[in-house]
């Protein structure tokens, strides 16, 4: 079977080239004799895999000196909880409230100290990025970058005045360039932009750690994992051999500055199909529009769920949108091709013909 075009929001799509090369690799990497997730994770030649994955990153991102890199477990969720109990330290953190993983972020955060909302679009459906007032004692500010389930995104980074800022960068990461300077933490599920699920990146500023609440389990302490290089206890091996290679993919393209241009360029054809149809209409508010998850419905419930299904006969899948939401989301990540969201866009038209 030929493959398709995956929409999917996470578990996502992969480059083509990484999972060709994980096919090659998977009963023996290179003279090894083994598979890499038959590797202990200490051994010489699972070392050189995760060392060269740290330093593609750093590269990719340009991550300053005085940064600690990390491939970290418990996805982004287990996050919500390690940034407020390294951070918070008794005190207070703003957050700002701008869609369902934002929101459980700050729900998380409220067992370990004060939380004030500095911004919410909750009550308007979470349809764009809310303005927010920051306050000066808090100990840090805590944004979510890119809104998977309702397709928005910060366009421009919020000036905390010094207050370390903290981002969960899951479904946008390595999609656009970020001045890793102006944050204190960032972390990011792999699944959706990177890896499989299971591996979470975690960039921290060295000044921030060993500052954790005394029941902070140790797999979730900042200072231990990252005095342990990630290998406190055992690391998703294969989850971060699979990012190394995406990295490396990354790399090929020219790096991310190349890759958001192209995001870009095809974030644009969807949004310009919508923007010109008489049936499809999109969700978010046009000045923060996703570049990564592109949100739309057709108005009619019945509709909508009609032509979920006559795309997937056309191979192009995973287009239902998140189940709060309803109508169409299509996800369109680093590893989505142009091609893929080209074939989408004339469906789309040829869908509009046939049932206006």
């Amino acid at each position: 079977m030929d493959r398709v075009y995956n929409f999917a929001p996470g578990p996502s799509t992969l480059p083509l080239p990484v999972l060709e090369k994980v096919q090659r690799d998977l009963l023996c990497y290179g003279s090894t004799g083994m598979s890499v997730m038959e590797m202990s994770h200490r051994s010489k030649m699972y070392l050189e895999i995760f060392d060269r994955a740290v330093a593609d990153l750093k590269a990719l991102m340009a991550v300053p000196e005085g940064y600690k890199i990390m491939f970290v477990q418990g996805g982004a969720t287990a996050m919500f909880s390690a940034v407020a109990m390294n951070l918070m330290n008794g005190g207070k953190a703003d957050y700002i409230d701008s869609g369902n993983f934002a929101h459980n972020a700050l729900v998380e955060a409220q067992k370990y100290g004060e939380v004030v909302v500095a911004g919410s679009s909750r009550e308007d459906g979470y349809g764009y990025i809310p303005d927010y007032t920051l306050s000066p004692d808090a100990q840090y500010l805590h944004i979510t970058t890119n809104n998977t389930i309702y397709g928005t995104r910060y366009t421009s980074i919020p000036n905390t005045n010094g207050v370390p800022l903290v981002a969960d960068m899951s479904s946008n990461i390595l999609s656009e360039v970020y001045d890793v300077s102006r944050f204190g933490v960032i972390y990011a599920g792999a699944q959706k932009n990177v890896a499989p699920a299971g591996v979470v990146i975690l960039i921290v500023r060295e000044d921030l750690m060993g500052h954790e609440l005394p029941i902070t389990p140790k797999v979730m302490s900042f200072k231990k994992m990252a005095d342990a290089d990630s290998m406190l206890n055992t690391p998703n091996c294969f989850g971060i051999y699979v990012a190394g290679l995406t990295f490396q993919w990354l790399l090929e393209q020219g790096g991310v500055a190349a890759i958001e241009k192209l995001n870009i360029e095809k974030a644009k054809l969807l949004y310009d199909c919508i923007d010109e149809s008489e049936l499809f209409k999109g969700t978010a508010c046009e000045r923060d529009r996703s570049r990564m998850n592109v949100t739309f419905v057709t108005g009619d419930p019945q509709k909508d769920a009609q032509f979920v299904k006559e795309a997937a006969a056309r191979g192009l899948c995973n287009l239902k949108g998140h189940r709060i939401v309803g109508g169409m989301r299509a996800s369109i990540y680093n590893a989505m091709p142009i091609e893929g969201v080209r074939a989408l866009v004339s469906f789309m038209k040829e869908f509009e013909a046939k049932n206006k």
